[in-house]
């Protein structure tokens, strides 16, 4: 089930087609099993359900600014997960076309869980989620955990055959997604290079800042105008990101 050397090297190009398909959703010409109109994406399909569970109790606009807060709120958190494992993993090791090893020296967000930028894409995706038709959204979070499941085992087994029984303790006292509530390993003492984990993340925050600045609107096509010009952005702040920006003293642990 652990992805191939050749996934990991093209996993970006992966998340985007299926993100693409999510928004897409090719399937609904023949299937449809999507609604139409401006509000057919899960925000508007999930609000319009919670208006009508308990008439009165939930107005419609009431149930678009929780699934809005919803949305903010997993936009904002993944932006901020991601960037923090970044800066003490080094934005060259997150964009690196192969699987990365040195010593483990866990320190940051890697005390508290092995796949930070892992998680921080999954919690991502739920935020885009709210963007795309329902089947769509359904596709693109099983696609994405499945695929991100893959590259976690991709990577755990090729750190365990390089790093070995250090490694593997490491394993054993940080868990692999759900982050600890207390940091479980000492910490290194590892200094973060935040600006170029800032610059690796650009995409994130601007999809966070899509989702605060015109959210007010209750426009999908608005923040996926945002999402959009952000990919962009971020190809061009890739190119920016100085060699050898990786944090000092810490192990590659998770590269997404």
């Amino acid at each position: 089930m652990k992805a191939t050397a050749f996934e990991f090297r093209f996993r970006f190009l992966i998340h985007f087609v299926i993100i693409v398909l999510g928004f897409t959703a090719p399937w609904d010409r023949w299937l449809h099993v999507d609604s139409s109109g401006p509000n057919a994406h899960v925000w508007g399909t999930l609000s319009a359900w919670l208006a009508m569970v308990k008439p009165g109790a939930i107005g419609i606009a009431t149930a678009f600014n929780l699934l809005l807060a919803v949305g903010i709120g997993c936009a904002v958190a993944a932006a901020l997960l991601r960037t923090w494992g970044s800066a003490y993993l080094g934005a060259n090791v997150v964009k690196a076309h192969t699987f990365q090893g040195g010593r483990v020296v866990a320190d940051g967000p890697y005390r508290y869980v092995r796949n930070p930028l892992y998680l921080g894409t999954m919690v991502h995706v739920l935020a885009l989620a709210l963007l795309m038709p329902p089947s769509g959204a359904v596709f693109t979070i099983l696609a994405i955990v499945f695929f991100q499941i893959r590259l976690i085992l991709g990577e755990e087994s090729f750190l365990a055959a390089k790093l070995g029984e250090p490694y593997l303790a490491y394993c054993a006292r940080v868990p692999r997604l759900l982050p600890a509530l207390r940091p479980r390993v000492p910490s290194s003492q590892a200094r973060g290079a935040w600006g170029s984990a800032l610059l690796g993340e650009i995409y994130m925050w601007g999809v966070a800042i899509a989702f605060v600045s015109v959210g007010y609107r209750y426009n999908a096509f608005l923040i996926t105008q945002g999402v959009i010009i952000s990919v962009g952005v971020s190809l061009v702040a890739r190119a920016l990101i100085p060699r050898g920006a990786q944090a000092e003293g810490l192990t590659p642990i998770d590269t997404d």
